[in-house]
């Protein structure tokens, strides 16, 4: 069986090679130019010619997965606040583990489904979205008419377990969809739309607590039934979509990649110098570490530590996964209702009010930042974020013990203002690139395993988020702020440390970054060492080694 196996691989790399060998022996008046040359070069393709208006109109449909994480995080902070629906199901009116675990559920649902990204590799990313999709709309039926707690906790794990698919996929396909030049923009947008599920979420509670809370139980559960509209649109759209070229080219599908590139990439530009870059790029990536093509083999690792450029890629994702849940950010997404009664505020219909204004601030933020990654650098902005969350926290903290102590109505005010000024800080840069970050650091031929890896650490940072802050801020109050005022100082050391600038790199150009004895310097370098192949005058295919200040 082994043998067999090393068989395959070795026809496998065989048949990359003679793949890599057409590729680089097309030449663009004689040379194959990198991608800062053919993006600051007369042969630039227009990021609003006619392919890339298609890629966007694709990516703006696919967004709308983004929204599920968002409506569900809003939807269930929005019921918890309503009487009908803590009295139907015998919840506590204080925080507590039985409240914990509705929430908590969620993050269990999105462990589970990370373990089934293997159909990204094995049946394709298109495939993954639509099974996660048509599954998210059976669990919305599940839940939104679940009769007792157990069904309605049952069906949202359902309903997290497909999310996560047709989440994850979407995250996949679209960071390998984005061009380079364009990829935090363009993927970065992705998340944003996180707030505008929560927008949704807010304002169909408040519409219909306001309006129909005198009929039964329809104003939380007329808000459930909502949450497969977005996803619903994607299942009708996703039929007509390409697959990514990276899985094309991962299945000797050589010719589809190059038709799929030259459309979206090149505008439908015959033998563009970008296609020929990225397709030699891709297949290169590819001939020293084939994809593993048996569903068997998909949970084997090992692909993922076997050098020390794969640890580091491998510890810099699972890093960003918790930090992006556990940065005091649950706490307030969860648990803002709770919070605001924590500082007087008592108000049912207030308390969704305030819901709804934090998801339009967070998603006015994260849109702002989405289109400044590309520009400032993820780096940076990790930076800049991760410390104003400190001063946040920090006032936060004690203007809420003061109003705590003294009852003093200008300390809520303030405590009130700055948990929205700390939402807006995180969003504008860690919320476009929760998903996308952990997904460009890691290599075409492992990029699926590594994405299970990110949602296996964020479900189990969510989970405990958002399972033991009830029960904490029950408890302790205002020192959960303060917790994390000094869990947020810890991260942005380890960020300043270790995180690597991924601004303007392919994901091919990545596999050099991780490779050096200091990835973080070597990302971050004034000056940059890159390469191009040159076809001499013998026709001999070689490397060439340039310097870009």
């Amino acid at each position: 069986m082994a043998d067999k196996r090393n068989d395959d691989m070795a026809e496998r790399k065989a048949s990359i090679d003679s793949d890599l060998k057409v590729v680089e022996a097309k030449e663009y008046e004689g040379i194959n130019l990198d991608m800062a040359q053919i993006m600051d070069g007369p042969d630039k393709p227009n990021p609003f010619g006619p392919g890339y208006l298609k890629l966007y109109a694709l990516v703006a449909l696919l967004i709308m997965n983004s929204t599920m994480n968002g409506f569900d995080t809003s939807v269930m902070s929005s019921i918890n606040a309503l009487p009908n629906y803590v009295e139907y199901y015998g919840l506590p009116s204080k925080g507590a583990a039985s409240t914990g675990i509705v929430f908590a559920i969620w993050q269990i649902g999105q462990m589970v489904g990370s373990l089934f990204t293997w159909l990204a590799d094995w049946r394709g990313r298109k495939f993954m979205i639509t099974f996660g999709v048509l599954g998210v709309m059976i669990g919305t039926v599940i839940t939104a008419t679940a009769p007792t707690l157990g069904a309605f906790i049952g069906g949202r794990f359902i309903l997290s377990f497909f999310a996560t698919l047709a989440h994850l996929g979407a995250v996949i396909y679209v960071v390998e969809m984005a061009p380079t030049r364009y990829r935090g923009t363009v993927a970065g947008l992705y998340n944003t739309f996180y707030y505008f599920g929560s927008i949704l979420a807010t304002s169909a509670v408040y519409g219909a607590h306001l309006h129909l809370s005198d009929r039964g139980n329809l104003d939380w559960r007329l808000p459930l039934w909502l949450q497969m509209v977005c996803p619903g649109l994607v299942a009708c759209g996703i039929w007509f979509y390409p697959e990514s070229p990276r899985w094309l080219l991962m299945k000797d599908r050589t010719e589809d990649a190059q038709r799929v590139l030259t459309r979206y990439h090149a505008n439908d530009v015959p033998n563009h110098p970008l296609v020929e870059l990225e397709v030699r790029e891709i297949v290169a990536s590819l001939r020293d570490e084939p994809p593993v093509t048996e569903w068997k083999t998909f949970f084997d690792l090992r692909q993922l530590v076997k050098t020390r450029g794969r640890r580091y890629r491998l510890a810099l994702n699972v890093t960003f996964a918790w930090f992006s849940q556990f940065s005091g950010n649950n706490v307030i997404s969860y648990y803002l209702p709770s919070l605001l009664k924590n500082v007087g505020i008592t108000s049912t219909n207030l308390k969704l009010l305030l819901n709804i204004i934090y998801a339009i601030v967070g998603w006015i933020f994260s849109t702002a930042g989405a289109n400044c990654h590309d520009r400032i650098g993820r780096r940076k902005m990790f930076l800049i974020s991760t410390m104003g969350m400190v001063i946040c926290l920090a006032i936060t903290a004690g203007t809420a013990a003061d109003f705590d102590n003294t009852g003093n109505k200008s300390s809520s005010s303030a405590s009130i203002a700055f948990i929205y000024v700390f939402g807006a800080v995180f969003s504008f840069a860690y919320t476009s690139m929760q998903p996308i970050y952990p997904t460009e650091i890691i290599s075409n031929d492992a990029r699926a395993k590594g994405v299970m890896c990110y949602k296996l650490t964020g479900g189990a940072s969510g989970f405990l988020n958002t399972f033991v802050t009830p029960i904490a801020l029950e408890n302790i109050r205002f020192w959960f702020y303060v917790f994390f005022v000094f869990w947020d100082l810890f991260e942005f050391v380890v960020i300043y440390f270790f995180f690597v600038e991924t601004k303007g790199i392919s994901l091919e150009e990545l596999d050099e970054i991780f490779e050096a004895p200091n990835p973080r310097k070597a990302s971050t370098a004034v000056k940059r060492m890159q390469k191009r192949v040159v076809v001499d005058a013998d026709g001999e295919v070689r490397e060439e080694e340039i310097k870009h200040a």
